[in-house]
């Protein structure tokens, strides 16, 4: 379940596009962003980026050696990643905690917090079958960064190709039934993330609503 959309509260100042090239100009940023979604720039950061992008696309004299400062890039991009991916676990080890202390809520032996919203009447999946669902997936901020029902469109998943917390935590449901899970990066998508909106060691946080298991 690879994240489609990003949805942020954060205020952002307005583009005032006039043209359609204008518009694809601004996608090609966006491009660019997620190849550097690794580096966790900040603001003072993409100053020099776009410094550095200005000079190179605009063939002004280039301030550093690349031949030099390119072999660092790597570098640079473990240390930001591996920094982000400490703090990530920190943020999220509270979370679940107090996600744990929910009313409700359980805490499976693999790290799972398992928290029923309503009820199903019908068969629980097995490992091996494939299940349709709804589902939202948020960031312990609250950020959406993927949803089924924003799409107006059920998934239809194995069970066996999605990430172990959903494999877990569908098997506890019953079809009819709604319920949250709460994902340990361990049983998530862990220390490589899945830029650029899942962020390496992110807490994840679905509410998957099980419609119905797909007879084979």
């Amino acid at each position: 379940m690879a994240g489609t959309a990003c949805h942020n509260s954060a205020p952002v100042a307005t583009v005032d596009f006039k043209t359609e090239d204008q518009k694809t100009l601004y996608a090609l940023g966006l491009a660019l962003s997620d190849n550097i979604a690794p580096f966790n720039l900040s603001e003072s950061d993409l100053d020099f980026v776009k410094a550095g992008l200005s000079d190179g696309a605009l063939h002004r004299t280039r301030q550093v050696d690349l031949a030099v400062y390119g072999t660092k890039l790597r570098e640079l991009a473990q240390a930001r990643s591996s920094a982000g991916s400490a703090a990530e676990k920190t943020a999220g080890a509270e979370f679940l905690s107090k996600a744990s202390l929910e009313k409700g809520a359980v805490k499976t032996p693999q790290g799972l917090v398992y928290q029923e919203i309503a009820p199903g009447k019908g068969s629980a999946p097995a490992a091996s079958d494939t299940v349709k669902v709804h589902y939202k997936g948020t960031l312990i901020d609250g950020t959406v960064f993927d949803s089924s029902i924003d799409r107006g469109q059920p998934a239809v998943l194995s069970l066996i190709s999605v990430i172990p917390c959903w494999t877990q935590g569908v098997q506890l449901m019953k079809v009819g039934g709604k319920s949250r899970l709460v994902c340990p990066p361990e049983l998530a998508y862990g220390d490589r993330g899945a830029p650029p909106h899942i962020k390496p060691g992110a807490t994840l946080v679905f509410e998957v609503e099980l419609l119905d298991i797909v007879k084979k």
